[in-house]
């Protein structure tokens, strides 16, 4: 058994095997050697038993690693240590088109004003972007928020001064600061603000309260809280939070904007960003963003969506979503115009998009379903959008918007942790699919024990870069979180795939949201599509609950269309012919709405939290009709 390791032939740094240039000196030249041992210089023995190791191999690499089997550890011992997969078996990988290595970044469309391809791993930071770009086209148009313009070089201008702000208020180089607010431009400024100076931005979600928030913010260890007026009761009502030395409110009144300072020497690994997932299936983990992760969501997304210097990009989704902070990276890279918007309303969306003028916006979730549920409108096809960056839409949903709204549907796959893995290009959709895997990724399926599974049948998605910090750090202050994700050096996504012969993949579900009802593994995501395709249902959301008989049993929440009454015994008789008898929801729920999070997700656990009570119940319905019959002497 044997470490491998890659050395840098220019500085002689030894770095990581899918490292593709060196951190140090920014260099292509590495050498692959093998080290038979790791001397543990510490290790952490979780509650499951598993032993994390530090270890240092040669001169300058420190590694974490895992002790499979018995034994003990101590430090100084030296172990033999597998780093690297010894048997991926070829179905395993999704192949690339051209089934070549890939690039190190995905083609980009031709335009004068795209930022050009630098090596350097110091170009691949928030400052290096924001120079970059106002080098290079200085008095252009970048960013929009209500009346508020900016050029390039006033945007750059006001990082800096916001970053002169922190640094006024005690914050220096790796300090967290949160941020606690609706999207406004004081809250972009000072997110980049915190990556100007070598500081972290915590941007925290709006509708925390009790115990999430002060997870949030008692996790990052935030010195500084920047909140808005009308959020101070949220954390006025929480515990001491020993690390936070001073609320900072931000009202209209106040100014972000401090003396310039010169950047700080960041560089592409170093943290730009802790962002807290949503929270939906258990405690919120902080994905420690690297600054080069930012910057390659901007080039391969921009690239995926061939921007140009005249699109407008238009935003509706908060701040502390990644998508909202990579959708201006995005701008930052092809030379377009960021316009931050307020919150998501499907009434006002199409009068928004016209009023800035978008050509390509985002969407999230639910809302294709909501707005393809608003009546006819004039504005309709009064704007001019032309792409929708749209992950997990519906497959039915996708030829319809499009005739009706003239904008075009783009899926895909990423997340906090990742990068554009997965992605659809303009005029080469196919429905139900996100996508293939793009330049600089690689991707492989996997069995319940890592062995791959053939072309066709689902198994977990795993996925890697050969882009330099392209993925998240790590689940911060979380190291048994981080040592179940990224393992082998694949980061293990917990979502279920299908993928076809020809590389294009299918999301089937969540591993976690996969029902387990007599025996049979049931995906909430294929009976949701199901359900969604009965003309009298509007939106569904599938989940278990507990049953008497210790298992799971099938429920549904259900908003009907407008006007429409639905009709059970007409929606199970739908389901039969598509869905097998075990999988058609026992229990079903009309409601309102769908709770969502800020970032699109339904709430399931609150809808699980609702129980069973007034639901209607298949099994007690038939029970009922049964003794009915029989009570009229009718065979049953």
């Amino acid at each position: 058994m044997s470490l491998v390791i890659q050395r840098c032939t220019t500085c002689g740094r030894t770095l990581f095997p899918d490292r593709v240039l060196c951190p140090e000196c920014g260099s292509a030249q590495l050498a692959h050697e093998t080290v038979d041992v790791g001397t543990v210089t510490d290790h952490t023995r979780t509650s499951d038993g598993l032993v994390l190791l530090t270890l240092e191999v040669d001169t300058g690499l420190r590694v974490i690693g895992r002790l499979l089997g018995a034994g003990t550890v101590a430090s100084g011992d030296v172990l033999p240590l597998v780093a690297h997969d010894d048997h991926p078996g070829p179905a395993a990988y999704v192949p690339r088109p051209d089934g070549d290595p890939a690039p190190s970044g995905s083609a980009a469309p031709a335009d004068d004003h795209r930022l050009p391809e630098d090596p350097s791993l110091r170009a691949a930071t928030v400052p290096g972007l924001l120079r970059a770009r106002a080098d290079l086209t200085p008095d252009a148009p970048l960013l929009r928020c209500g009346p508020l313009r900016r050029t390039a070089r006033e945007m750059l201008d006001a990082v800096s001064r916001a970053g002169g702000a922190l640094v006024e208020r005690g914050i220096g180089r790796g300090d967290r600061v949160a941020l606690m607010a609706a999207n406004r431009v004081e809250l972009l400024d000072l997110v980049l603000g915190a990556a100007w100076i070598g500081a972290v931005a915590v941007p925290i979600n709006t509708a925390a309260r009790g115990e999430q928030l002060h997870h949030v913010l008692t996790n990052s260890e935030a010195r500084l809280l920047v909140v808005e007026p009308e959020l101070l009761a949220a954390v006025d009502d929480l515990p001491p939070l020993p690390a936070l030395r001073e609320r900072w409110v931000l009202d209209d009144e106040t100014s972000v904007l401090g003396a310039p300072v010169d950047a700080a020497d960041v560089r592409a690994g170093d943290p730009a960003a802790i962002l807290y997932t949503s929270g939906t299936t258990g405690v919120s983990k902080g994905v420690v963003c690297p600054h080069g992760q930012f910057s390659w969501w901007g080039r391969n997304v921009s690239a995926q969506l061939g921007l140009r210097s005249d699109d407008v990009l238009h935003t509706c989704l908060p701040l502390f979503h990644t998508n909202a902070l990579n959708a201006f990276s995005q701008a930052v890279v092809a030379g377009s115009t960021y316009v931050l918007g307020g919150r998501f309303s499907a009434s006002r969306f199409w009068s928004q998009m016209v009023e800035s003028g978008a050509t390509v916006t985002y969407l999230l979730g639910a809302m294709v379903s909501i707005l393809d549920r608003r009546p006819p409108s004039p504005l309709d096809r009064a704007h001019r959008v032309r792409l929708a960056l749209s992950p997990a839409t519906p497959a039915a949903l996708v030829t319809p918007f499009q005739e009706r709204f003239g904008v075009e549907l783009l899926d895909g796959y990423g997340s906090t942790e990742t990068n554009a893995v997965l992605a659809t290009r303009p005029g080469s959709q196919r429905p139900g699919y996100v996508g293939t895997v793009q330049p600089g990724f690689t991707a492989r399926v996997v069995d319940e024990d890592g062995a791959p599974v053939p072309p066709g049948e689902p198994g977990e998605l795993l996925v890697r870069s050969d882009q330099p910090f392209a993925f998240a750090s790590g689940y911060f202050h979380m190291p048994e979180a981080t040592a179940a994700s990224w393992q082998d050096l694949w980061f293990h996504t917990g979502d279920r795939v299908v993928l076809e012969a020809d590389g294009w993949v299918r999301f089937v579900d969540r591993i976690k949201d996969v029902i387990r009802r007599r025996g049979e593994n049931i995906s909430a995501s294929e009976v949701e599509s199901v359900l969604g395709q009965h003309p009298d249902i509007a939106a569904a959301a599938v989940y278990a609950v507990d049953s008497e008989l210790g298992e799971d049993e099938v429920m549904a929440a259900l908003v009907t269309e407008p006007g429409r009454v639905l009709d059970v015994d007409d929606l199970v008789a739908f389901c039969r012919p598509r869905l097998a008898g075990y999988a058609i929801p026992r229990f079903i729920r009309v409601v309102d709405d769908l709770p969502l999070t800020e970032n699109g997700k339904v709430r399931k656990p609150a809808l699980r939290a609702l129980g069973t009570d007034g639901a209607w119940d298949r099994e007690a319905d038939r029970d009922a009709r049964v003794a009915s019959a029989r009570g009229q002497g009718v065979p049953s």
